[in-house]
């Protein structure tokens, strides 16, 4: 009988899953933080993500060899990562800063490509224009109350 989880079923691999679901949910934030900051303190966090980035593209698992993080079907660090596949470019374009190049990151630009071609995955985004008219009128609310 086939085994349909998103967690790994050997105990090493499944260790490692928590450890990059950990990962994106403590590192993750410094993303949403070049969105809500301006200046210096963004910068700050640019710098931060680019880290974050660099390191899933040069220590994530299967990434590069396999269609996901954890191999051929979607996982738990999949989910865990999902932001980066279309969160990452609205902020980008509120924002007006890039932090997610393909030639930079290949093995991650590879991953999203494949991310977003997941039927469940594809059909759960959200309509990008629209994201970008709601996030500037976010951003512009926030930057304004501070």
């Amino acid at each position: 009988m086939a085994r349909n989880t998103l967690t790994p079923a050997d105990p090493y691999d499944r260790a490692i899953a928590r450890f990059w679901v950990k990962f994106a949910d403590d590192k993750g934030p410094s993303i949403w933080m070049v969105f809500r900051t301006t200046g210096e303190e963004q910068e700050k966090f640019k710098k931060e993500s680019l880290e974050v980035l660099k390191t899933t593209e040069e220590h994530a698992g299967t990434l590069g060899k396999k269609k996901f993080f954890g191999g051929d079907n979607i996982g738990i660090v999949d989910i865990a990562f999902g932001g980066i596949a279309h969160w990452v470019g609205v902020i980008e374009d509120v924002v007006g800063v890039k932090l997610f190049e393909a030639q930079v990151f290949p093995r991650l630009h590879a991953w999203i490509e494949n991310f977003k071609q997941v039927p469940a995955i594809k059909e759960s985004f959200p309509d990008r224009d629209k994201l970008v008219v709601l996030y500037k009128q976010m951003r512009e609310n926030l930057l304004a109350s501070s």
